[in-house]
């Protein structure tokens, strides 16, 4: 199964899911597609649609993805990272009105550029990246809070 996340911002991002649903029409994407669209209005007879998920939910539907395609917000990237799941994020770009600036872009290029996730992105084909994923091991990711822990918690075990 592949999950789709479109998270929660009030601005549309259909963007993601035209071309998602291209792709199961035309049967590159052959698994069923779950998608969370938060504000996004959307109908499609080819992905089953959710609008909100509750946390439990949610959590579950990390769990079972094969693949997590994912808007580029903190929280939906975390969720997947956390997990060691297989992410394609595709950042909400103001000029298509999809967000306010471009962070999102900037969140990706970093982990990507770390070997935390693949993305997509303008001029590349979602296929191809779809095809990438198949192979593609992510580097663990840890936060500098949890290194921090980690760090603490080996010294007070040293005294």
């Amino acid at each position: 199964m592949i999950f789709v996340v479109l998270g929660t911002h009030e601005l549309p991002f259909r963007r993601l899911l035209l071309e998602v649903e291209r792709l199961k029409r035309t049967r590159i994407i052959d698994e069923d597609i779950i998608v969370q669209h938060g504000h996004t209005k959307y109908q499609s007879d080819h992905m089953i649609l959710k609008k909100f998920i509750n946390t439990k939910e949610m959590d579950l539907l990390y769990d079972q993805a094969n693949i997590v395609i994912t808007h580029a917000g903190t929280g939906s990237i975390m969720n997947g990272l956390k997990r060691g799941k297989k992410l394609i994020a595709v950042p909400r770009l103001k000029k298509y009105g999809e967000h306010n600036d471009d962070h999102q872009l900037q969140i990706t290029n970093v982990l990507k550029s770390e070997g935390h996730l693949l993305s997509w992105e303008e001029g590349t084909n979602l296929a191809d990246v779809m095809e990438e994923a198949k192979s593609f091991e992510p580097k663990p990711f840890q936060s500098k809070r949890d290194q921090m822990h980690q760090i603490i918690e080996e010294f007070i075990k040293k005294i």
